[in-house]
C-alpha cells in the first residue's frame, strides 16, 4: 500500500526535468561500457554474420530460381 502512495505522489507532483537528469546520470554511472577491442571484434563478428547469412540467401535463391526454370520451362 506504500509503494501506491508513493506512485500516487510521484505522479501528482508532475514532471521534474532536473530530478529526471540526476536520476539519468546515476544510471549511466552503473553501465559497464565495452573496450574499443571488445566493440571491434564484436561488430567484426556481426558484420561477417550478415555476409554469410545474405550468401546463403542469395544462392538458395539462384538454386530455387534454376530450379524452378528446369520444371517449368
Amino acid at each position: 500500500m506504500a509503494k501506491k502512495n508513493e506512485a500516487d505522489q510521484e505522479t501528482a507532483s508532475g514532471f521534474n526535468p532536473a530530478e529526471f537528469f540526476q536520476e539519468t546520470k546515476e544510471e549511466l554511472a552503473k553501465v559497464v561500457w565495452p573496450s574499443r577491442q571488445q566493440v571491434i571484434s564484436e561488430s567484426l563478428a556481426v558484420l561477417s554474420m550478415v555476409a554469410l547469412i545474405a550468401s546463403l540467401i542469395y544462392f538458395i535463391d539462384k538454386f530455387f530460381g534454376w530450379a524452378a526454370t528446369q520444371v517449368f520451362g
